[in-house]
């Protein structure tokens, strides 16, 4: 595969995943909990996902028994927990908050790539790292304003959704080079799915699933900001390092700001632009001294 088709599955994927707050913000209307949501989330993927490979690609679904503990730390300990810190951090604050602190999730991954998988932490990687932090930042405007009206327990939770979100590009790498993007899709969501249904106890509000909004949301979740999001991210994680992945997906937030104006008439700020260009800025700067194809390793 040549490396720009990688990044931009990933970028594909990110920007799919920036559309996530449509979905989550009329579930909340209907009185559904944080944690009631990433159950809606996971199980309403998993639902479609097998569908789908049970009536085209069953050959998809056959996986090595060693391999499970990397499915459950992608689906229980990254998905459904960086869900829940991300969408409490959106309920209790504003999804400006929640967007800035999720994506500390990049530095988190080059981190723990320099140690796991022995990859270069660069001076090219610092400074796109520096650029997008400061990009998200601006874009949802934690600057330049700098003033936060919020408890140390959100900020935390901010974090641990950063954190939680960079594990999946950790476990997802194990298992990447072994297993079609729909294979890790589908049983990440499986786990996930297992792990949230008996907690969230989805059933006490079976009557809610009755109303048309909340399967016409629940499905948009499942369908284009999780299912297609994590395949097309899933996809170009298999050839481009977890460092390199994490910091390109941060288009998500860029996304994010461009359907508040396209779509709710936000005021985009010369603050917000600057951000963007920022983003945008930290993204060439990661794929830049890449130009050859790239090969999946070998298992």
């Amino acid at each position: 595969m040549k490396v720009s088709t990688a990044y931009l599955m990933v970028i594909i994927g990110a920007a799919l995943w920036g559309i996530t707050g449509l979905f989550v913000q009329y579930l909340y209307v209907y009185g559904f909990t944080p944690w009631e949501v990433v159950g809606i989330r996971l199980t309403f993927s998993t639902v479609l996902i097998f569908t789908y490979l049970l009536l085209k690609k069953r050959a998809l679904l056959k996986v090595r028994i060693k391999d499970l503990p990397f499915f459950a730390g992608t689906g229980i300990v990254s998905i459904a927990f960086f869900n829940y810190f991300f969408f409490t951090v959106m309920n209790e604050a504003s999804l400006s908050l929640s967007v800035v602190l999720l994506y500390t999730g990049p530095v988190f991954v080059a981190v723990i790539s320099r140690f796991t998988f022995g990859e270069p932490f660069t001076s090219n990687k610092v400074t796109a790292l520096i650029l997008m932090l400061a990009g998200c930042s601006l874009t949802v405007g934690l600057l330049p304003a700098g003033q936060l009206n919020v408890s140390a327990m959100i900020i935390l939770f901010g974090l641990a959704s950063g954190f939680f979100y960079a594990l999946y590009s950790i476990f997802g790498k194990y298992v990447s080079s072994r297993y079609h993007t729909l294979t890790i899709t589908a049983y990440s969501m499986l786990f996930g799915s297992f792990f949230l249904v008996p907690t969230s106890q989805l059933w006490t509000k079976a009557e809610l699933f009755a109303e048309p909004g909340v399967i016409m949301n629940g499905l948009g979740l499942a369908l284009f900001a999780t299912v297609l999001a994590y395949a097309f991210y899933t996809y170009g994680l298999t050839y481009v390092e977890s460092s390199r992945a994490a910091i390109l997906s941060t288009v998500e937030p860029v996304v994010a700001i461009i359907v508040g104006t396209a779509l709710f008439n936000d005021m985009l700020s010369i603050w917000q632009a600057a951000g963007m260009l920022f983003v945008i800025l930290s993204v060439l700067l990661t794929v830049q001294k890449k130009r050859q194809p790239l090969k999946k390793k070998a298992a």
